[in-house]
C-alpha cells in the first residue's frame, strides 16, 4: 500500500471519526478547514501539503472527499460514526439495492436485519460488484439484495451521497435476499 493511500485511510479516520486526534473540529455538517487539517496531519507525525491533499480527493477511488466553501472546506461524503449532518437530500432509490457482508454475520442480520452498526446510516451500493467488493473485506463474502422500492413505497427515506453510496437508517430481514457469490439467489 503506497504513503498516499496510507494517508488516506488516515484522513477518512480523521473526517469520519476521530477529528480529534489531530485537534480539529467538525462543524454541523462534517465539515473541517483545510489548512486546520493540513496542520493537525503534520502535527501527528505525517507529511502532506494542500498540492497533497487536492491529488488524494481526485484520485480517491472511492470519491471519500469533497471540498466546499471554494476548497477552504473538506469533509467525508459519508461513513461518519460521529453524528454530523452531510445535508443529503432524500432521493427515491432504484427498485434494487445492494449490500455486501461476511457470512459469519448473516445470523444476527437475519434476526435483527441491517443496522448501521458504527455509523449513522446502513450503506448501499446500486451494483452488485461493489457490493461483493465490500463483503470480501469483511470475510467470506454475502451479497444481500435489498428491495429498496418496496421500503420506498412503504415509507422508509433513502438518500445517496455525493459519491453514488445509497444510505437509509436500516433494513428489515423481510426487505433483503442473500445472494450467493455468482449473484444469483440462495
Amino acid at each position: 500500500m503506497s504513503n498516499m493511500d496510507q494517508l488516506s485511510i488516515f484522513i477518512s479516520r480523521i473526517l469520519r471519526h476521530r477529528p480529534q486526534d489531530v485537534n480539529i473540529e467538525l462543524d454541523e455538517h462534517g465539515w473541517a478547514n483545510v489548512e486546520e487539517l493540513l496542520a493537525g496531519i503534520n502535527a501527528a507525525g505525517w507529511t502532506i501539503d494542500r498540492q497533497m491533499l487536492e491529488e488524494i480527493v481526485r484520485t480517491d477511488k472511492k470519491q471519500r472527499y469533497s471540498f466546499g466553501g471554494e476548497g477552504t472546506l473538506i469533509r467525508a461524503n459519508q461513513g461518519h460514526s460521529i453524528p454530523v449532518d452531510v445535508e443529503l437530500a432524500q432521493q427515491e432509490p432504484p427498485e434494487y439495492l445492494y449490500h455486501g457482508t461476511a457470512d459469519r454475520y448473516m445470523d444476527s442480520i437475519l434476526r435483527q436485519g441491517l443496522l448501521p452498526m458504527s455509523r449513522l446510516y446502513v450503506h448501499l451500493s446500486q451494483d452488485l460488484e461493489t457490493a461483493r467488493k465490500v463483503g470480501r473485506r469483511h470475510g467470506r463474502p454475502v451479497v444481500l439484495k435489498v428491495h429498496s422500492g418496496d421500503m420506498h413505497r412503504a415509507g422508509v427515506l433513502f438518500y445517496r451521497s455525493e459519491n453514488g453510496v445509497w444510505l437509509t437508517k436500516k433494513v428489515d430481514a423481510e426487505y433483503f435476499e442473500p445472494l450467493d457469490v455468482e449473484g444469483t439467489e440462495d
